[in-house]
């Protein structure tokens, strides 16, 4: 999916940003930091168009997307945030939605199996609430109009991370769910195994 929003809209790089510590999801859920943006680093590794950055990590604190971008708006770049469509409908929740839209572009992607209708009611809340202007455009083919939200409708499997985390603990296979150098070094550390007690 981020190959194909690099190429859609033309960007120099896709830079992945593992959070150090997530507001929305519980510390127990997660590896520690340290390792998922190791996990993150073999998975891009070797691609041209792909970059990870250790900017949350570096930040004490719970890991907002405002603070994020900000540090990144800092070095001059045109920034784009790329977000699925459950993501997006979510973006009222975060801290400083407005100011999310005013550092970087919205970039939505629907999610396989999504009902996402940019259309809708709840879409265009979140659009009008967080100041983006002029609603959606499709950038699918590389047409990136200014001012507007971006759909991108790239390829998407339906794999979440919980189902990675539930399938880790149950000592199932995640072949072709994600990277197989991220997948090993996961198994080697005994990243999401269940809890003995």
């Amino acid at each position: 999916m981020a190959d194909e929003v690099l190429e859609a809209l033309g960007l120099d790089r896709v830079v992945f940003v593992p959070a150090a510590v997530p507001p929305h999801k519980p510390a127990a859920d997660l590896a520690p930091a340290a390792d998922r943006y190791e996990m993150v680093r073999l998975a891009v590794a070797g691609h041209p168009g792909f970059a990870v950055s250790d900017v949350e990590l570096s930040r004490p604190g719970p890991s907002y997307t405002v603070d994020t971008l900000a540090t990144l708006a800092a070095a001059g770049d045109a920034l784009f945030l790329v977000l699925g469509s459950e993501t997006f409908l979510d973006l009222l929740a975060w801290r400083e939605p407005r100011r999310v839209a005013a550092l970087a572009r919205l970039v939505v992607v629907p999610r396989a199996g999504s009902a996402f209708a940019p259309e809708s009611a709840a879409a265009q809340k979140v659009l009008r609430e967080a100041g983006v202007e002029g609603g959606f455009a499709d950038a699918t083919h590389g047409e990136v109009p200014p001012r507007r939200a971006l759909i991108v409708r790239a390829t998407s499997l339906p794999i979440s991370g919980s189902d990675l985390r539930r399938r880790f603990r149950e000592g199932r296979s995640v072949a072709y769910r994600m990277p197989p150098e991220a997948a090993a070094y996961a198994r080697a550390r005994g990243l999401y195994r269940a809890a003995r007690g």
